[in-house]
């Protein structure tokens, strides 16, 4: 008994120390990491230092157009140190930039909120496919998964545009999409004066 014992506190110096730290799934603007909230607090529990960290990041953004939103990923070493893995911004920044929208519709599919060429798609998934999530993915996979955000969005792809028909477009989803903002705050104000 007394040999069995030795053995396991013997095996119990050898075994290394195993760390269970989650990885930190976070998107970060562009050149505009900031060590108030949200990005402070999120960093402080796992215990980096904050300005280093924003100042790291910043400066690996600074090539980059400010406010873009960046998915990062940040993994916690045990002596405080971090791994920092940037990928490109969101299917969805990159379909509403290519539609020349700003949102994407309160009701998907049902309305459209804007549109995209074929062209756009495959240049879009061009650049997403090159992140590792995606890495695993073919290229017709890749389009078929931006073809339903796309749809998700309110954004239609379609084969081709016509400029001076989609600028007439746009401008008339400017306007209901100033109507559906009035209606969002009259419902706001309504539900505010009843709990008030």
């Amino acid at each position: 008994m007394s040999k069995a014992a030795g053995k396991l506190k013997s095996l119990k110096k050898t075994v290394e120390r195993v760390t269970h730290t989650s990885k930190l799934k976070t998107n970060i603007p562009a050149g505009m990491a900031a060590a108030g909230p949200p990005l402070g607090p999120m960093l402080g529990q796992r215990a980096i230092n904050i300005a280093a960290f924003c100042k790291d990041f910043n400066t690996k953004t600074a090539e980059m157009i400010e406010g873009v939103p960046l998915p990062c990923r940040i993994s916690v070493n045990s002596d405080r140190s971090y791994d920092l893995a940037i990928h490109h911004p969101p299917a969805t920044f990159f379909l509403k930039q290519a539609a020349g929208i700003q949102r994407g519709t309160m009701t998907p599919g049902k309305e459209v909120a804007g549109m995209i060429t074929l062209k756009h798609l495959y240049e879009i998934a061009a650049i997403k496919i090159q992140d590792p999530p995606n890495a695993l993915l073919s290229m017709q996979q890749m389009c078929e998964m931006l073809i339903s955000i796309a749809r998700t969005c309110g954004i239609k792809v379609v084969r081709d545009l016509d400029p001076a028909a989609y600028g007439e477009f746009l401008e008339e989803r400017k306007t209901i999409v100033e109507q559906q903002r009035r209606e969002l705050q009259e419902k706001r104000e309504a539900k505010m004066l009843r709990t008030g």
